[in-house]
């Protein structure tokens, strides 16, 4: 049942449903996993890295409500629950406990590269079926990126 009826032709609908939801695994999971280390971060730089990564939560928790809205306002309805988060995030899982803060670095870099090389495949394929999400995908991907910036320019 689609309650809500987009404009979209079918075949552009399917490729930008598909985008919205892989980015908003992507963006879920970006915030979990960035909470985790915040949570368990110590070392040196624990008061730098531990701020740094609350920038990074809210940016996350932001725009996957941005996404998840878009897809609604599509028609297609978006699944952020754990299992579907867990099964599909492009991003590796963090195992438990403390983190050193240059591990937690690592973590991110690593993190906010695999989302961002995600989210640039996304801008590619939606451009032509929907400009509006495809400007969407394009601001985050652009916030995301001074992000990893930030972080590689800890690790240097």
């Amino acid at each position: 049942m689609s309650v809500v009826k987009s404009a979209l032709p079918a075949d552009d609908l399917k490729i930008v449903g598909e985008a919205l939801q892989g980015a908003l695994v992507d963006l879920v999971d970006l915030a979990l996993v960035a909470k985790q280390v915040h949570w368990n971060v110590v070392g040196p730089r624990f008061r730098s890295v531990h701020l740094q990564l609350d920038d990074v939560v809210a940016s996350a928790r932001t725009h996957s409500d941005v996404v998840a809205e878009r897809a609604s306002a599509l028609g297609v309805t978006p699944d952020g629950r754990a299992g579907t988060v867990a099964s599909s995030s492009g991003i590796a899982e963090v195992q438990a406990g403390w983190v050193k803060d240059v591990e937690a670095v690592k973590i991110l870099v690593n993190a906010l590269a695999a989302v961002v090389t995600r989210m640039r495949e996304r801008i590619r394929v939606t451009g032509d079926a929907d400009p509006v999400t495809e400007d969407i995908l394009i601001g985050l991907t652009g916030d995301l990126e001074k992000h990893h910036w930030m972080f590689q320019a800890e690790s240097a």
